[in-house]
């Protein structure tokens, strides 16, 4: 039954590896770096470089580094993933989502010393959030869906104890 949980996770890291590095392929090839795109009032593509993590948090921090740490980060997840166990299909898609987000950012950071960001919120020059990827969003909701799993096994367990 493990390999087909195993190979589950390798065709969700496919696809979200996959996809977010075709965008960026897109972004990279056919728009220039800093230039916009509207797509919506409030949506632009925005080639951006993105020399850190999040938010461009640790971007003074050597490359080498940064490709350390996510392999680590990697390590830890993965881990979680597999010792989730097969009752936890939500959290097994969270943690998808996160491996599959931070691998896309990964090969960024292993090709170019940085990542391609390129999704750019807006309302004019009156609200502003910051860039990101497709992968940083696979990361987000990831942990989201994890959380949203943890809450309802706590609820679960709690309507159980009273049972008793």
């Amino acid at each position: 039954m493990r390999s087909k949980s195993v190979a589950v996770l390798i065709f969700g890291l496919i696809i979200t590896a996959g996809l977010d590095q075709l965008i960026k392929y897109w972004v990279y090839t056919f728009l220039p770096l800093a230039s916009e795109k509207q797509l919506l009032p409030f949506l632009s593509l925005l080639h951006a470089r993105n020399d850190g993590i999040a938010f461009s948090m640790f971007s003074y921090l050597n490359n080498l580094v940064l490709i350390i740490l996510t392999l680590v980060v990697l390590c830890l997840v993965l881990a979680l993933w597999f010792f989730a166990g097969k009752t936890r299909a939500l959290a097994q898609l969270g943690y998808v989502l996160i491996i599959g987000g931070a691998i896309g950012n990964l090969i960024d950071r292993i090709r170019f010393h940085y990542v391609v960001d390129y999704i750019y919120f807006h309302i004019g020059t009156v609200f502003q959030f910051a860039i990101f990827n497709l992968a940083d969003s696979f990361i987000t909701v990831g942990a989201i869906v994890v959380i949203l799993d943890e809450i309802l096994i706590s609820r679960h367990n709690s309507k159980q104890n009273k049972a008793v």
